[in-house]
Formats: structure tokens, C-alpha cells, sequence
């Protein structure tokens, strides 16, 4: 008689739990939770506020969220970076909280988010402005490395200067000097040139991405010699170019800033010394790849790019200090560079060979 009613209350337990397990998928099981889908990023160094690379990549991710019901801060969440030696900690630290896909975002990050990948297999990670690649240099086969052409972009924003220029003198701030700046500065210059030859274009790099107060020393010394709009392509040190900006409009010197990443018209106000900004759609990049990932389709080895063609680079949307026949001209070199008729220059040698073409 003992053993028939334990016989029958495990019975009754059994169809309890099936009825639970049946209901799991509605609600706040732990079955719900291990099938909610966790993204994750490490910023660069400039931190989650810096206005520019960091912000733009967070608001990929915070979209992502908002279209999926997710939380930020558990299912979608970012941890900051303050120094290099932060990185690693840090994607391993998102690694043991298991998080589905984990972005590096920016190039100074690409041996360790390769170091990481590489001693994680099974992970999937995705590398922001750097291809990752193994030890025969070919792409990880667990990392989708997402770069841009910012040398597009930037030859856009270099024409708008270069039309809209008073003093014919017109400055670049770049932050660390290295391949991938170069294409922003080269760029840049080129679209300067390409529509005022005699334009004058001084370029300095202030050695560092989270340095405001070093940017602002730059800008002012190009403004001093005379520059009337700056290119400010520097993370969080080129709010220090936007200070420097609003500083001398204060006192009647009415001077421009070129804004990056983002559109940086607000970071302009009350002052209004944003004459545009070079946006580059690292928010579409990781929506798109962290919403593939999401559907079964991570597209783990691919060095995909982003340009004019792709929407992932261009003018920001506020035109409103741009003259209307200088949009128009841009807009026509934008064509022209969507169409293959104008290879715009990466490198120096790149740029000296686009120069010796214009004077022909």
C-alpha cells in the first residue's frame, strides 16, 4: 500500500513538472533566461559619454535591446575601459557572464580581442575598425570584423570646408597617429583640395583619444594661424577643439568645427560652431551583425566594410550652417566616389599621387 501511494504521487509530481516546463517559455523560468539572447561591448578608451566612437557603438546596442525586449544593463550592457590594460579583463569578464556576442570597439583593441578569440573558440566576438586575424594572418573565424571607409566620408566633409573657408587656411586634429587615421586625414585633405587647390591645411595629432584639454590647446594654435575651420577627428580630445571653438566665437572670431562619428551640430550650441559633421554608422554596424547573430547568421570571419555606397559613412543629417550650392557640390562628389570616378586616398603616398592627378 506505501509503495502504490508513492507510485502515485510521483505520478502527479511528473505531470506537474510537465505542465511547468510547458509554461516556461511565457515568463521568468530559468529556461526563459538561458534563452535570452546577451550582447555585450568594451568601449575603447574615451569612455561610454565621449560624444563620438564609444556613444555612437552603445546606441547600436541600446537599439538592438529596444527592438528585442531587452534589458540594458543585464541582457545588453557594456563594461568601460580606462586604460589598455583594461581590455582583456574586460572581454573575459563578459565571456564568464555569458554573453552570446562581445564587441571590441576601436583598432587599439584588435590583439586582444584576437588573443581572446583565439583562446575561445566557441565564443563570438565582433572587432570595431580592425580586421582580427589568426596566426597566418587570415580572419578569425569566430570574430566578424566590421570596418568603414572613412576616407569617403572625410573627402566629403574636406569639400565643405574647402568651399566654405574664408581665411583659405583650414586645420586637422587627429587623435593617436596611425593607418587608420590616416584615412580620415588624407581624406579630408583631398576633398579640401579637390575644389580649392591653394587651400592651405595644417594637421596635428594630439597623441591620445581621451585628452579634451590637449585638443583644445591644439585647436588653438591652428586658429591662431589663422584657420577658420577644424576637422576634429579625436574621440573625446576633439571636445576640447569644440571648447576652443566656442571660446573664440565668444569673443567675436567666429571659427568652425567639422564634427566625427556622430552629428555633432548639439555639441556645437549655444555657440553654433558645428559647420557638419563626417558621421560613420558604427550603430548600424553593430546592429546589423548583433541582430544576424541573433537570427542564427553571425557572420564570424567576414571583414565586412562600410562606405558611401552602404550608407555606413557621410555628411551628418543637420545641414543647416552648410550653404546650399556647397551641399550640392558635395552631394556631386559623393556620386562620383559612389561610381568608382574618385578613388579617394588612404595613405600619404596615396594622397601625393591623388595631388599630382588634380594638377594634370
Amino acid at each position: 500500500m506505501f509503495h502504490k501511494r508513492i507510485a502515485v504521487l510521483a505520478a502527479g509530481l511528473f505531470a506537474v513538472a510537465t505542465i511547468l516546463t510547458g509554461c516556461g517559455g511565457n515568463g521568468s523560468s530559468s529556461g526563459s533566461e538561458k534563452d535570452t539572447f546577451k550582447a555585450a561591448m568594451v568601449t575603447g578608451i574615451g569612455g561610454i559619454d565621449d560624444k563620438s566612437f564609444n556613444q555612437s557603438s552603445w546606441e547600436g546596442l541600446k537599439k538592438f535591446a529596444s527592438k528585442n525586449d531587452l534589458k540594458t544593463g543585464s541582457d545588453v550592457k557594456y563594461l568601460e575601459s580606462k586604460q589598455p590594460t583594461d581590455y582583456q579583463p574586460n572581454l573575459n569578464q563578459l565571456i564568464q557572464q555569458k554573453y552570446d556576442i562581445i564587441f571590441g570597439i576601436g583598432f587599439q583593441m584588435v590583439s586582444d580581442v584576437q588573443k581572446v578569440a583565439e583562446q575561445h573558440p566557441n565564443e563570438h566576438f565582433g572587432q570595431i575598425d580592425s580586421v582580427a586575424v589568426d596566426k597566418n594572418n587570415k580572419p578569425l573565424k569566430n570574430v566578424a570584423s566590421l570596418t568603414f571607409k572613412e576616407q569617403q566620408g572625410s573627402f566629403l566633409v574636406g569639400v565643405v570646408a574647402g568651399l566654405t573657408t574664408k581665411t583659405n587656411k583650414v586645420g586637422f586634429v587627429g587623435g593617436i597617429n596611425s593607418a587608420l587615421m590616416k584615412k580620415f586625414e588624407n581624406g579630408f585633405k583631398a576633398g579640401v583640395k579637390a575644389v580649392n587647390p591653394d587651400a592651405e591645411i595644417y594637421v596635428q595629432y594630439a597623441g591620445d583619444f581621451n585628452a579634451p584639454e590637449k585638443g583644445q590647446s591644439i585647436a588653438s594654435t591652428i586658429y591662431g594661424k589663422g584657420a577658420d575651420i577644424i576637422y576634429a577627428s579625436a574621440g573625446n580630445t576633439g571636445n576640447g577643439v569644440f571648447n576652443e571653438a566656442k571660446t573664440r566665437t565668444k569673443s567675436g572670431k567666429k571659427v568652425w568645427v567639422i564634427g566625427v562619428d556622430k552629428d555633432q551640430y548639439n555639441e556645437g550650441l549655444p555657440e553654433n560652431v558645428t559647420l557638419t559633421s563626417m558621421v560613420k554608422r558604427v550603430d548600424n554596424a553593430i546592429f546589423d551583425t548583433v541582430s544576424k547573430a541573433k537570427d542564427g547568421h553571425f557572420p564570424g570571419g567576414q571583414v565586412i566594410e562600410y562606405g558611401l555606397a552602404e550608407k555606413g559613412v557621410g555628411l551628418a543629417p543637420t545641414t543647416k550652417n552648410i550653404n546650399a550650392k556647397v551641399l550640392d557640390q558635395a552631394k556631386g562628389y559623393e556620386k562620383k566616389i559612389i561610381d568608382g570616378d574618385i578613388i579617394v586616398p588612404t595613405t600619404d603616398n596615396e594622397y601625393k599621387t591623388y595631388l599630382s592627378s588634380l594638377n594634370k
